[in-house]
C-alpha cells in the first residue's frame, strides 16, 4: 500500500476553471487537466520569478517534489497550447491557509 501524499500549500483557488481554444480544432475537442498545485508551482516559479527552493518552502514540499510538480505542469500546459486542447484546472492534493490573524500564527506550526 503506497504512502498517502502530503498536502501541498496553495495560496488561493484559480481565477478561471478552464481555458478553451478559440477555434475548435478539426479533430475535435480534447480536454487535458492541470492540478491546482501544478498551477501554483507555475505561478510561483514563472510568474513571480521565485527560485525553486523558496517556492518549495511556500508550498510545504521538498525542492525535488516542487521540480517534479513544475515539470509536469509545464508539460500539460505545453500539450494544451500546441495541441489545441481544452485546459481544465481542477483536482490535486492541496490545502489553503486559513484566513485571519490566528491562521497566520498557526501557519508556522502546521506549514500551511
Amino acid at each position: 500500500m503506497p504512502r498517502p501524499r502530503k498536502l501541498r500549500c496553495v495560496q488561493g483557488r484559480p481565477i478561471a476553471g478552464a481555458f478553451i481554444p478559440e477555434p475548435i480544432p478539426p479533430w475535435g475537442r480534447e480536454e487535458i487537466f492541470l492540478t491546482v498545485e501544478g498551477l501554483e508551482a507555475v505561478r510561483l516559479s514563472d510568474l513571480q520569478g521565485m527560485d525553486q527552493e523558496t517556492a518549495a518552502n511556500m508550498m510545504n514540499v521538498s525542492r525535488q517534489t516542487f521540480g517534479r510538480i513544475l515539470s509536469e505542469a509545464r508539460g500539460v500546459i505545453a500539450d494544451a497550447l500546441v495541441g489545441g486542447k481544452v485546459l481544465r484546472i481542477e483536482g490535486g492534493n492541496f490545502e489553503m491557509p486559513p484566513f485571519g490573524r490566528e491562521g497566520r500564527r498557526r501557519r508556522w506550526r502546521r506549514g500551511c
